[in-house]
């Protein structure tokens, strides 16, 4: 079950998830394929087919982490032009190791260090944005929301894909015993470190279910805002469109 002691206190949330990240980095990706059993790779092309961003088109993968959804940006549209940005420089240490490995060759890609609602970026700069599975460790979704919509152009789609609160009640026990059970086993055997992958599942608990979550995407300022279910509602991709 969930438990608030898993929980940074709000004032301390941005630097408790940076050396987080940090301290998991290494082995990041090989836990992600370890617990999903590799379905989260379908769910960034689910996630990246309702971004639907001009081919050869500028976009911004935010809390981009290790890279995953920036370089699947890429083989979706390899004339795309991506950045990638973070504030956990470990974790971009390893993106760029990918990206200098031959993940992404030949593409426009850079990853910059910086901070999801200060981004270093004008008005209107990109023709689309994404985000996986970081919404929940962002200080304010609200101003995380509003920073996003600024950067981009008229007409072009945020979409935010995460880990989501199931609407049935049954599968939501099932989903809550792995995630809330399992997961920290695995990450504690993977990937080195329990005391992360508990707070990764406990930061669902205050995190807003998909029908909030989509009221907070048209309070910033997106139109056209929705969402759809995977996996039973525990996943979800949302989506908004800058006005």
């Amino acid at each position: 079950m969930p438990s608030a002691q898993a929980l940074p206190p709000q004032s301390d949330k941005g630097a408790y998830v940076r050396e987080m990240f940090a301290s998991i980095a290494p082995r990041y990706d090989l836990v992600n394929r370890v617990m999903t059993a590799r379905m989260d790779e379908a769910w960034r092309a689910a996630a990246i087919a309702m971004l639907r961003a001009p081919r050869g088109g500028s976009i911004v993968d935010l809390c981009c982490g290790t890279g995953d959804v920036a370089f699947a940006l890429l083989r979706d549209d390899p004339s795309a032009q991506v950045t990638g940005i973070d504030f956990c420089d470990p974790m971009l240490a390893v993106a760029r190791r990918r990206a200098a490995a031959g993940e992404a060759r030949g593409a426009r890609l850079q990853f910059l260090e910086g901070d999801v609602m200060a981004l270093p970026f004008g008005d209107g700069s990109f023709d689309g944005a994404t985000m996986g599975f970081s919404m929940r460790n962002v200080v304010d979704i609200d101003d995380t929301l509003r920073e996003i919509r600024r950067v981009l152009r008229s007409g072009a789609r945020f979409v935010n894909l995460d880990v989501s609160k199931a609407p049935n009640r049954f599968f939501k026990r099932a989903f809550d015993a792995y995630f809330y059970g399992i997961v920290p086993l695995i990450g504690a055997l993977v990937g080195r470190s329990k005391k992360a992958y508990t707070y990764l599942p406990q930061s669902l608990t205050n995190h807003p279910d998909a029908e909030a979550l989509r009221e907070r995407f048209a309070r910033a300022g997106f139109v056209e805002c929705g969402f759809k279910r995977l996996m039973g509602g525990s996943i979800a991709i949302h989506v908004g469109t800058a006005p």
